[in-house]
């Protein structure tokens, strides 16, 4: 079959310009529908014809049978195996290799998006608290980050991407280039600043180096900009060293901004302009977690008072 599958991939390299990345993943999810009919093939039902061309749509459907109850992919893994399954056999059809598809009318498994995970104000307020004890330029700066996420509930790609002049802490705000290159400016609260502004004192005049001049906010030890993935190393240590058992993810301070914020009582419309959703349907999500746990959510009694400038406004 990979002779049909190696023209497909032929082609989305051609003419489609997908990532290597993409074009792997297409060539693994292919290969695996291979082998599945050349086991069915050989069984002692199979006709031999290992074979896209002439797979059947029982054989199709056996395969993503199999995927779930044989191997147990989830929903999504199956959702993505089936794409590539089905934009094979489109290719096919255009190319005159098969008369019909048969997976035209087998529909995708669902797929249900799993809520944000976010963590208490407890769980949060140990992480901060954690962020205090190291005074070393990275300590300061992991201080300041930590508080700024939170504070803003910007993207962590958002977060590493702000350059000096995006701070205008005499004003209390950020500005934050989104996606889209959409700009939204967020307001920051004193403690916040402090902990910035601090860093920019005592921390980040020490990670700069000697004529390698950078405008970015955050800077990892060699003076150069902070990358996601250094940012998701920092975080991970955070909460290990913090004794939050819960998992905390990048993005957890971005959820659980939301979902306190709007368990604070900041109305759906704010937020999702602080956030920076195109759509205020990805933004009720956070809703559904403050509908469905909010006091789970926030058993902790104690509030951080990080966010009350965005709340009133």
């Amino acid at each position: 079959m990979m002779k049909h599958a190696d023209a497909f991939l032929q082609f989305l390299t051609a003419e489609q310009r997908l990532s290597p990345n993409t074009l792997a993943a297409y060539r693994n999810d292919l290969r695996q529908f291979e082998e599945y009919l050349d086991q069915r093939s050989q069984g002692p039902f199979g006709d031999g014809e290992g074979d896209a061309a002439t797979a059947t749509r029982e054989a199709v459907a056996g395969f993503f049978l199999s995927l779930r109850e044989d191997k147990g992919y989830s929903s999504a893994t199956i959702a993505r195996k089936m794409a590539a399954v089905k934009a094979l056999f489109h290719f096919l059809v255009k190319q005159g290799s098969v008369t019909a598809s048969p997976v035209a009318d087998l529909g995708a498994p669902e797929v249900k998006k799993p809520l944000p995970r976010s963590i208490t104000v407890d769980e949060v307020d140990r992480l901060m608290r954690q962020t205090d004890i190291k005074s070393s330029p990275e300590g300061l700066r992991d201080r300041a980050m930590l508080h700024l996420l939170y504070a803003t509930g910007m993207r962590v790609t958002e977060l590493v991407s702000l350059d000096i002049e995006d701070l205008d802490v005499d004003a209390n705000k950020v500005r934050c280039v989104g996606r889209g290159a959409r700009i939204r400016y967020l307001p920051i609260d004193a403690r916040t600043v402090a902990a910035v502004r601090d860093y920019l004192d005592r921390g980040r005049p020490l990670l700069l180096r000697p004529g390698f001049p950078q405008t970015a906010l955050y800077l990892n030890h060699r003076g150069q900009r902070l990358t996601r993935q250094g940012f998701w190393l920092i975080m991970k240590g955070v909460a290990r060293d913090s004794g939050v058992s819960s998992e905390v993810t990048p993005h957890t301070l971005r959820h659980s901004f939301a979902a306190h914020r709007l368990s604070d009582g900041l109305a759906l419309p704010r937020l999702r302009e602080l956030l920076g959703h195109a759509n205020i349907s990805t933004t009720q999500v956070y809703a559904q977690i403050k509908n469905g746990g909010a006091r789970t959510l926030v058993a902790g009694t104690r509030r951080l008072a990080v966010v009350g400038g965005a709340a009133r406004h």
